[in-house]
């Protein structure tokens, strides 16, 4: 099914090209900005607000919590009835320590509040809470795709795995551009998006 979008696109494939290629560009466009300076920390405002810039052009429903229950293979995100509940539960969770952004971070992962982009959004989101909290930030060339997908899947019932991972890969160069740009490109990948390079657009 192609998701409605405000760009009248009615290829699955297209679609995917031009997301990817606005998304990008609005993703280095909140860096160079410095608008990413000015999004709330650690809660689903904040979250929101990354999505809503990212996927603004693009969605209609960019920011707005989903009204559809998602699922992505055998897993079942939270169910519409009890989203909000969730989200409030969510911002309450502290967010201190390596362990507790990481727990933020799965959390909201279940969630998934949005209809799509979930993972885009909340990665940024996860680094602004690490760079806030520990003076962190992932390196995501460190991470591979397939071992932090499998850990993302199993991190609802054990998230060692997760944790490992990324604490492998944090980075104390919480400012560098090059970073953020290539750690973009990363968590598209991941998704099955590597058309374009962000740097380049």
């Amino acid at each position: 099914m192609i998701l409605a979008n405000k760009l009248g696109i009615t290829d699955q494939i297209e679609l995917a090209k031009t997301e990817e290629k606005i998304s990008k560009q609005k993703a280095k466009q909140l860096f160079d900005s410095g608008d990413i300076h000015q999004v709330e920390v650690g809660t689903f405002a904040g979250l929101a607000a990354i999505h809503a810039h990212l996927f603004g052009d693009i969605y209609a429903f960019a920011g707005q919590v989903r009204d559809v229950n998602i699922a992505k293979g055998n897993f079942r995100f939270a169910p519409v009835m009890y989203l909000e509940t969730s989200l409030r539960h969510i911002d309450a969770m502290p967010q201190g320590t390596f362990e507790q952004i990481v727990e933020k971070y799965v959390e909201m992962n279940v969630a998934h509040p949005f209809r799509e982009g979930n993972g885009r959004a909340t990665r940024i989101w996860l680094d602004l809470m690490l760079k806030k909290g520990i003076q962190r930030v992932v390196d995501w060339n460190q991470v591979d795709k397939e071992e932090y997908l499998s850990a993302m899947q199993r991190s609802p019932v054990k998230d060692l795995e997760i944790k490992a991972l990324l604490q492998q890969a944090l980075t104390d160069q919480i400012d560098d551009r090059a970073l953020f740009m290539k750690g973009i490109d990363v968590s598209y990948y991941y998704e099955g998006y590597s058309e374009f390079k962000t740097e380049e657009l």
